[in-house]
């Protein structure tokens, strides 16, 4: 085991390696700060807001695909899971309408 890298004698006792610094990597700067809407980011904070106004989903579904998430990787997974919410949102829209014309057009 390398201790070379543990300045802390608490941590080379206990077998822990400590970077000792450098410099930062200045890709890693721009996740510092917290997501918008309470650390939550757009998707999310659309997926829920779009259980009261389903347009929400739409719109986070549109962001997905045009690849907002490449500012911010965070944002990936509530973006997809919104997408994924307004495809069944526009299935299920899409069944109720097929019913009510069948419905509405047998005797």
């Amino acid at each position: 085991m390398d201790q070379r890298h543990s300045t802390n004698a608490v941590n080379h006792k206990n077998g822990h390696y400590v970077p000792i610094g450098g410099p930062e990597d200045p890709e890693l700067e721009k996740f510092d700060k917290p997501l918008p809407f309470c650390g939550c980011g757009i998707g999310w904070f659309s997926l829920l807001l779009g259980f009261v106004f389903p347009v929400m989903w739409y719109y986070a579904a549109f962001l997905y695909f045009w690849k907002y998430y490449d500012k911010d990787p965070r944002e990936r997974s509530g973006l997809g899971a919104s997408a994924v919410a307004a495809f069944v949102c526009t299935v299920a829209v899409l069944v109720a309408v097929t019913v009510i014309v069948t419905k509405s057009l047998l005797p």
